[in-house]
């Protein structure tokens, strides 16, 4: 399989596949493909449940290449689309709902914060995403992607939703914000992520809760009767 990121803030995933090649990606995320490419929906009662608490479909789609023959994914929100390798020793933990295709021998399952403060205050969910086994996964960012390398014993302080993605030799917790003023008058909240080293980590510039929250004040709200 070859593939290329086209398209800019508005990211386009265009794989080409080979006979026997196949790819599964979020319900949705297909754009346009090849006539030698069939679409097969799969879903098992287990995972999907896992899926529904993730923000994910309930259902996904997998895509065979009977002849060789090119398929395109789209992100549904303005962005990055980062290709993640994945092995046995390299898991991946991203963010609800950044999962947008994979191809290889991938795993999906719903990762748990082991400390209920990191989960419920921290910002980024106490669900999450874990990808493991061997393969490709291209998940989608919000907005631009910056990615840091921490080493062990490091750690670097993240606001609320700003982490997209991390290896899973990572850990999160979270730290108050210092001081009655800064949390009263920052506008930083009252938490922010601390991401524990060592592994890589992708952070975004632009999530979504908070471009949402931002555009909401300028649309036009019915009067209260």
């Amino acid at each position: 399989m070859q593939y290329e990121i086209k398209g800019g803030d508005l990211p386009v995933l265009i794989c080409r596949l080979n006979a026997g090649e196949e790819m599964m990606c979020e319900g949705g995320s297909m754009s346009w493909m090849d006539d030698e490419i069939e679409m097969k929906t799969e879903g098992g009662v287990g995972k999907m449940f896992g899926r529904l608490f993730t923000g994910e479909n309930l259902f996904q789609n997998r895509y065979v290449a009977h002849r060789a023959g090119e398929i395109a994914f789209t992100s549904s929100f303005p962005g990055s689309i980062r290709a993640v390798e994945v092995t046995p020793e390299k898991p991946i933990i991203a963010q609800k709902g950044a999962f947008l295709a994979c191809c290889g021998d991938i795993d999906i399952s719903v990762f748990f914060q082991k400390k209920l403060k990191a989960g419920f205050f921290g910002g980024e969910g106490f669900l999450m995403q874990k990808f493991s086994g061997r393969g490709l996964v291209f998940l989608e960012i919000d907005g631009a992607a910056v990615e840091y390398d921490i080493p062990a014993g490091d750690k670097k302080i993240v606001n609320t939703g700003y982490l997209a993605a991390m290896d899973g030799s990572c850990t999160i917790d979270t730290v108050t914000v210092k001081g009655a003023k800064n949390i009263l008058f920052g506008g930083e909240g009252l938490f922010n992520t601390v991401i524990n080293g060592p592994g890589h980590v992708v952070l975004q510039t632009m999530p979504i809760q908070k471009t949402a929250s931002v555009l909401y004040q300028f649309m036009p709200h019915p009067s209260a009767n």
